[in-house]
């Protein structure tokens, strides 16, 4: 909009303008466990966008209403709505509303059955994310392409998706995303038979639950049924899976109902319980068919073989198997023709990606030292704090300061400062073996992480360090000036600390150790 535009824009118009704006912002921060409290608010939003002429607020508004209708099973409408949000923002090159767009989009596609798509659309609501938007949003979308990459497979890659999601709910304080983050990574462990690693993430789950009041959803339900399902514990099914079917719990996914059922319909079976198991069954494939859920249709075509196979019946079970063979390969029919018409937009998603990611790899790391610099440390510590807390295991952080590094500077030349700067962080690399986080915290100031490491390893650790440091060959560069450094280290037993309660008793620590003399460890 041009200056002389702005300046017939009646002011309460703009005023208006600026609380639908936010408004819309508090619409879509909303958990997805209110999702019903959506449908109202953005319609009503969407009609006044529209008539104040502010496009790009209505296209929003549209999205969250794409997103009630597929979370509320009408597969196909949230799909062309979605659809055309996505024209809109591709011909008005609308990045943000493309991300948003293009995530609905995912999740459509694998209501249908279409993996391959859904990961192309998973893909590039990451790539077109705007650097400005919130962590809670980013890790909406790193969570659908975390899920989107477990469904074709690439089960590592969808862990390491479902990691950064993880740290950015927990950065964020959004204790409902880290649920369902948690839960994703359950239900892969379970499709892979990893019951132990199942288990442990639900146990974390459950810790969320009983700290926080955050209630489970439908998913995160049939997630734990389907761990006990792999113990065989079939009573246990049933009650996870009752409250779902009562309505009484909320169903924050278009196809968690219809999986909540096929669940409880294998657990019946294999608890010798035919009649319910076709009850459920039969349950199952009218919603399935109610919601156009293609992917879970064909699963109950299967499992209908099963129950016909366990009860004699071979001959229906046989002609069952059969149309699940059908319905499994117009499925994968499907996915390669979609696979073919995305290739080209899924390897340019991809490279921009790259590009994104060398770029942020870039803002990383300290321009003179090469180590990860102050922005690193700030978003990969919460994130190694919550990883030791879940797998209740020590952690070490150390502050490590240059003794009296002004002297060189001002003695000999900032060119020298620069090069024993990086000769240290050559030796604070050699000391941060595997996990271990080494960066350049500011000045002559170094911080060493330590995952993993207890309190008696990490002081062992950084007294070689300081050693190695005095011991350098420093002559060549020093001449007789000698360098060593000072290092205060603490110790979280699990994992309980906040990032910032650890450095301050680092440097604490390291405060000690200068008053002491300098050039020595002072731990805990």
């Amino acid at each position: 909009m041009t200056t002389e535009t702005a300046s017939r824009v009646p002011t309460e118009s703009h005023d208006e303008l600026v609380a639908l704006e936010s408004a819309l912002a508090e619409l879509e921060s909303r958990p997805p466990s209110q999702f019903r409290s959506l449908w109202e608010p953005a319609i009503e939003l969407r009609q006044r966008a529209t008539e104040l002429g502010a496009e790009e607020i209505a296209q929003r508004a549209a999205l969250l209403q794409a997103g009630v209708l597929l979370r509320k099973g009408r597969t196909g409408e949230g799909g062309q709505l979605a659809h055309q949000v996505r024209a809109w923002a591709e011909q008005h090159d609308e990045r943000y509303i493309l991300a948003r767009a293009h995530r609905e989009l995912s999740v459509f596609y694998r209501h249908v059955g279409d993996y391959s798509d859904g990961l192309t659309h998973a893909v590039q609501s990451v790539a077109f994310l705007t650097d400005d938007v919130p962590p809670h949003l980013r890790a909406r979308h790193l969570m659908t392409l975390a899920v989107a990459l477990d469904d074709t497979g690439a089960h590592e890659d969808g862990k390491r998706r479902s990691q950064e999601a993880l740290a950015l709910s927990a950065t964020a304080g959004d204790h409902e995303m880290m649920m369902s983050v948690l839960n994703n990574m359950a239900y892969t462990a379970v499709e892979v038979g990893d019951e132990p690693e199942a288990r442990m993430l639900v146990g974390q789950m459950r810790e969320i639950e009983a700290r926080t009041g955050c209630r489970f959803t439908a998913n995160e339900l049939d997630t734990m049924a389907q761990v006990e399902l792999m113990g065989g514990r079939y009573a246990a099914v049933e009650q996870l899976i009752s409250p779902v079917l009562a309505d009484l719990v909320a169903a924050t996914e278009g196809d968690a109902v219809a999986e909540c059922q096929l669940t409880l319909a294998q657990a019946r079976r294999l608890a010798g319980r035919h009649d319910d198991a076709q009850a459920a069954l039969d349950a199952t494939g009218r919603l399935c068919a109610e919601r156009g859920l293609a992917a879970i249709g064909a699963r109950v075509r299967q499992e209908q073989a099963a129950l016909f196979a366990g009860t004699g019946r071979f001959a229906e079970a046989y002609e069952e198997h059969r149309a699940f063979h059908a319905a499994a390969t117009a499925l994968q029919s499907v996915q390669r023709d979609a696979r073919a018409r995305a290739l080209q937009a899924v390897f340019e998603a991809d490279e921009a990606r790259r590009d994104s990611e060398h770029f942020r790899e870039m803002a990383h790391r300290d321009a003179l030292t090469g180590l990860y610099n102050r922005r690193y440390v700030n978003e990969r510590v919460p994130a190694l704090l919550l990883e030791a807390a879940a797998r209740r295991m020590p952690l070490s952080m150390a502050i490590i300061d240059l003794d009296h590094f002004k002297l060189i500077n001002d003695t000999l030349s900032h060119s020298t400062g620069d090069m024993v700067l990086q000769h240290v962080a050559e030796l604070l690399e050699e000391s941060a073996p595997g996990p271990a986080v080494a960066a350049r915290m500011g000045g002559e100031e170094f911080l060493l992480v330590l995952p993993g490491i207890d309190a008696e390893e990490a002081a062992i650790c950084c007294e070689g360090l300081r050693l190695r440091i005095r011991a350098h060959g420093w002559e060549p560069i020093t001449g007789a000036l000698q360098v060593t450094t000072s290092i205060g280290v603490t110790t979280t037993a699990e994992g309980r600390d906040t990032f910032s309660a650890l450095l301050s008793i680092a440097d604490r620590n390291l405060y000690t150790a200068k008053r002491g003399g300098r050039d020595r460890v002072v731990a805990d």
